[in-house]
């Protein structure tokens, strides 16, 4: 069929679903379908059958800005090295141990089955549409018709904020391990304030923008390098810390102390607190996956690749942090209570001083320190492209400032910095040490809606508009599997929400969370409500007809006019 034959054979028809415009039926070189199941109209996407990335990408609706540079280990690097096992440990691994040694072995053991239910129902929808804007695009492909716009808004800001929650909680860490190294070097003998705190992690955020600047190939290639680095710190704590145990300490903790121990230093109770203690150091490490998403469009065959690199490093980080745990609790003294209550501001350099001594807690800690850094440069990354996405469709202020690519490097500059700038004044909660806990569950909550929604409206309004990519689970466990981990994720951003004790609580100890995940869901639904609907209507595709025909190919529009699906009605807006 040629093109002039489609374009002169168009039928009009009426929809009352298509606001004040003529509907004309498999007619002419169309790009949209329309769902029974009320999902609306939305682009005809079908990953399966897609030769190229460039041709997915155009039946997504965008043309390709920026290189494909990233491997599929450097996609998996991406993640791998956000999750930075052992430094993300040593920042979360205080509140973990406030359950006992028992309630942190085993909530990372049963968080992390969990998070892996996430990161296959995750997979399975990068698979389907693998594009940079990733959370907030797939909410709107799949939501109801007369609600997309302002839930995929929600959702991209949630994914924003969720982003910068997790480059501040990191570089946080940093700045902590940074200050506990000093302690360790000066034998106790430095005060540690926010103020310092903060200055370290402001030192570190720009410093971040900068490297994130690299052209896209040497960004990369930085992610190999700290695969490399955190893999190296990681076989040089196992080799070291129980060498030093046995010598320095006499030898290890008992498989009862380590898997059998709960004590609970809160005045929750004991279900309650396991949950709380137990759950978050996982639920926060193992984190950040969406981050290959967001690096669809510079990876390489993304339908494959981006999948492979979300379940590649969420199984590596579960494994490998369940026997990094289990190492630390053999080797710790097993007064708890003193581990918990030290001078360096940090429980594995306790642990790491009470088994090596004081030079190599100072190794150990400038080590992880600088892992914990590649971590924060590498997350600097995912929010740039997320937010350079987002902006894209113009979805934040200065969005055509924001969006704008450098066609010498390939990269969005302007994302960079506005990411980073978002981040330093999200950061000032380090200001306050109780309102800094708010970092990392800012982070978990922010992500857990945004990676939830969209498996929910696919489930449900959008179901008859899903075509699995590649990767998929099968019609039989997909639907098991994604409930699931809706459940799962409904339960975690309840539980993040919670404070560390159950009375007693005020202004200056709450839970902060709350009040800044609450706050940015509802001011951004108010946003977008009074002002940003006339400029945000949603993913807006960025080729003109000709270049989408030329992208897709004669056989896409051929299989799109001559096949429509049974459950959708093919249509054309001019």
């Amino acid at each position: 069929m040629s093109d002039d034959s489609k374009i002169s054979s168009v039928t009009p028809v009426t929809s009352k679903n298509v606001e004040q415009s003529k509907v004309y039926q498999v007619a002419s070189p169309c790009r949209s379908i329309r769902s029974r199941t009320g999902a609306g109209e939305v682009h005809y996407i079908d990953a399966a059958k897609s030769v190229t990335d460039n041709q997915l990408l155009a039946e997504i609706g965008y043309k390709p800005e920026l290189r494909r540079q990233f491997s599929t280990i450097q996609v998996f690097g991406v993640a791998f090295s956000i999750m930075g096992l052992l430094p993300s440990i040593a920042s979360v691994m205080g509140g973990g141990l406030t359950g006992g040694p028992a309630t942190l072995v085993w909530g990372w053991f049963i968080a992390g089955f969990f998070i892996l239910l996430v990161g296959l129902t995750m997979a399975e929808n990068a698979s389907a549409i693998p594009t940079a804007g990733g959370l907030y695009y797939w909410t709107y492909h799949y939501a109801p018709e007369d609600y997309k716009s302002v839930i995929s808004f929600v959702i991209g800001c949630s994914n924003s904020l969720a982003l910068a929650g997790g480059v501040c909680s990191v570089t946080y860490g940093f700045a902590v391990e940074v200050l506990a190294a000093v302690v360790i070097s000066r034998d106790g003998d430095y005060e540690i304030t926010n103020g310092k705190t903060y200055g370290i992690f402001a030192a570190a955020v720009v410093s971040m923008a900068l490297m994130t600047c690299m052209a896209s190939g040497a960004i990369a290639r930085l992610q190999t390098f700290s695969i490399i680095c955190n893999l190296f710190i990681i076989v040089l704590l196992f080799i070291a810390l129980p060498i030093g145990s046995k010598v320095n300490r006499g030898g290890f903790n008992d498989g009862k102390f380590i898997f059998g121990t709960y004590e609970n230093f809160s005045d929750w109770n004991n279900g309650w607190q396991f949950c709380l203690a137990g759950f978050m150091p996982a639920v926060w490490t193992i984190g950040a996956f969406d981050s290959c998403v967001h690096q669809s469009e510079e990876a390489k065959d993304a339908k494959k690749s981006v999948p492979l690199g979300i379940i590649g490093s969420i199984t590596v980080c579960w494994i490998l942090g369940f026997l990094i745990v289990i190492v630390l609790m053999a080797c710790m003294n097993s007064d708890v209570e003193t581990v918990l209550d030290n001078q360096y501001g940090s429980v594995l350099a306790q642990i790491i001083y009470d088994a090596l001594g004081k030079k190599w807690a100072i190794t150990f800690m400038s080590l992880i320190a600088f892992c914990q850094y590649l971590m924060g440069t590498s997350l600097v990354v995912a929010i740039s492209r997320q937010v350079w996405a987002f902006s894209r469709d113009d979805g934040l202020p200065f969005s055509k400032y924001i969006k704008i690519v450098n066609k010498k490097y390939s990269v969005p500059f302007v994302a960079v910095f506005a990411s980073c700038a978002g981040s330093l004044l999200l950061g000032l909660l380090c200001l306050d040490s109780l309102a800094a806990a708010a970092l990392f569950t800012i982070a978990v909550a922010g992500n857990y809606l945004a990676w939830s929604t969209p498996t929910f409206l696919r489930l449900t309004y959008g179901r008859d508009l899903f075509r699995p990519g590649p990767f998929n689970l099968g019609k039989t466990w997909s639907p098991i599997i994604s409930w699931v981990s809706i459940v799962y994720q409904a339960f975690i951003i309840i539980l993040v929400m919670f404070p560390a004790n159950r009375h007693g609580i005020t202004s200056v100890n709450m839970n902060y969370s709350c009040v800044i995940c609450g706050g940015v869901w509802i001011i951004s639904w108010v946003y977008y409500m009074a002002y940003k609907r006339k400029y945000y209507h949603g993913p807006k595709s960025n080729l003109t007809d000709d270049e989408y025909i030329e992208a897709v190919g004669e056989d896409v529009i051929d299989a799109i006019l001559s096949k429509p699906d049974k459950a959708v009605q093919i249509i054309y807006t001019p």
